[in-house]
């Protein structure tokens, strides 16, 4: 598991807006710390309802290798996962230039600019 990857995830239970569901997340969390044996990882959560107009909160991920749908990158709702509950992967590797928006992206999100 690494930094860019793209795995599934068990985000259930959720709780009000939260995303839920067993889907593709991307793996946020430094490699230094997932090397470590860091028992959760920071994740963000993919969507398959592709909005342009989210964008560029949203960062669009064209389907590819086993990610078989395009997806946006739900860039404001990050979470920490227990490892267990992130199974099957990588589907996919983002790209430099989607890895630097999604930064972009969560750096605004956060407040971070």
């Amino acid at each position: 598991m690494r930094r860019g990857e793209i795995w599934v995830g068990n985000l259930n239970p959720n709780r009000g807006t939260e995303i839920g569901k067993i889907r593709p997340v991307l793996i946020l969390q430094a490699d230094f710390l997932t090397a470590q044996g860091e028992p959760t990882v920071i994740v963000l959560p993919l969507t398959t309802q592709v909005r342009p107009a989210k964008e560029p909160l949203r960062v669009i991920i064209r389907a590819r290798d086993r990610l078989k749908q395009d997806c946006q990158v739900v860039t404001e709702q990050p979470r920490t996962m227990d490892r267990a509950r992130i199974a099957d992967g990588p589907l996919a590797q983002l790209t430099g230039e989607e890895m630097a928006a999604v930064e972009r992206s969560f750096r605004a999100v956060t407040g971070l600019l």
